[in-house]
């Protein structure tokens, strides 16, 4: 039953709630987007590519949340200079993630998976880390209902890889489940020290990797 929800029943539970979901919100997006165009400015949906199952690069789409405020020598501000107080109030809400739905019904992503991240990582991962990309990225995941950015990167890639190994429905439902309450308690927003989350820079070699093993 599990591999065959992983490979069918996954993707047309996707598109079945992606489109209700867009019908539903159509009048909210309309909202955001007017909103968003007065208090941070055109454009509105920030674009990035970021890889998808098998590292697959696809463009993810978002609310912006940021300013483009730059520095003396041209560079872009800090994190923490350009995240405006309505961007903090879409992080804090996910509302910021509601294009996304576009991505799921496209296919390029599933509304649970591991989430996608910076193209630049893929070269950073561990062959065990890089078992995350065995599934669509989602837009929300065992990670993120288990802390969020407040997780270390080490301790977010292990959930990712665990729920790679035992994704079902019933264990997509209870992520979603728990995902709504915890966008009502609005918590792991933020890693400790910064606006949003701090880079991945790469794990440390295990003492198997040291060992050549």
């Amino acid at each position: 039953m599990r591999g065959f929800y992983r490979r069918w029943g996954k993707r047309g539970f996707d598109i079945v709630v992606s489109v209700l979901a867009l019908l539903i919100l159509s009048l909210p997006l309309l909202i955001l987007w007017v909103l968003s165009l007065i208090k941070i400015g055109s454009p509105v949906l920030f674009r990035q590519e970021r890889p998808g199952m098998g590292g697959r690069i696809f463009t993810m789409v978002k609310f912006r949340t940021m300013r483009d405020d730059r520095l003396p020598d041209g560079s872009l501000a800090p994190d923490e200079v350009r995240l405006t107080r309505y961007g903090m109030m879409l992080r804090s809400t996910s509302l910021d993630e509601l294009p996304e739905f576009f991505n799921i019904l496209k296919g390029d992503m599933s509304l649970v998976g591991p989430r996608p991240l910076l193209v630049q990582y893929l070269e950073r991962y561990t062959p065990e880390q890089a078992r995350r990309h065995e599934v669509r990225p989602g837009l929300t995941g065992w990670a993120q209902v288990n802390g969020r950015n407040a997780l270390n990167w080490e301790d977010r890639f292990k959930l990712d890889v665990w729920y790679v190994d035992n994704c079902s429905l019933a264990l997509d439902l209870k992520i979603i489940a728990m995902t709504v309450v915890k966008v009502v308690k609005r918590s792991g927003i933020s890693a400790e020290g910064h606006a949003t989350v701090s880079e991945f820079m790469g794990s440390a070699p295990s003492v198997e990797d040291q060992k050549g093993v």
